[in-house]
């Protein structure tokens, strides 16, 4: 529920969130890759996007900054990070300043469809 406009301002982009959309702009030659994506009504609002790292000292050994981003916008505001390493592909979740590590495609799914279902709740008043 939190606008995230500064952020999507700083690299705004208004496209079809696909597949080849998000591999595009991941590829690693891509000048977008090192950013975050933001994706605001199922669509990608914004790509290479550089977000607030976590301050927080229990954090300080992660190593590079896309974990720490992604902790850092939870903390900061109410969005979900999702985190891919690019080194091993294990998929993380960064929520109120939590990380969760180590989730499975299946896990991914069960929390998407979970967040989504309560914002459909939440958008039609139940």
């Amino acid at each position: 529920r939190d606008r995230l406009d500064n952020y999507i301002n700083s690299s705004p982009l208004d496209c079809e969130l696909t597949a080849k959309s998000v591999t595009t702009i991941f590829w690693k030659d891509s000048p977008l890759h090192d950013g975050a994506m933001i994706l605001r009504d199922g669509r990608i609002a914004g790509a290479g996007v550089i977000l607030p790292l976590t301050e927080n000292i229990e954090h300080k050994h992660l190593p590079g900054t896309r974990h720490r981003a992604g902790i850092g916008i939870s903390e900061d505001t109410d969005a979900l990070a999702l985190l891919v390493s690019e080194e091993t592909g294990t998929i993380s979740v960064a929520d109120r300043g939590k990380l969760t590590r180590g989730l499975t495609r299946q896990d991914l799914e069960i929390l998407l469809s979970r967040v989504f279902a309560g914002e459909m709740r939440r958008s039609s008043g139940l």
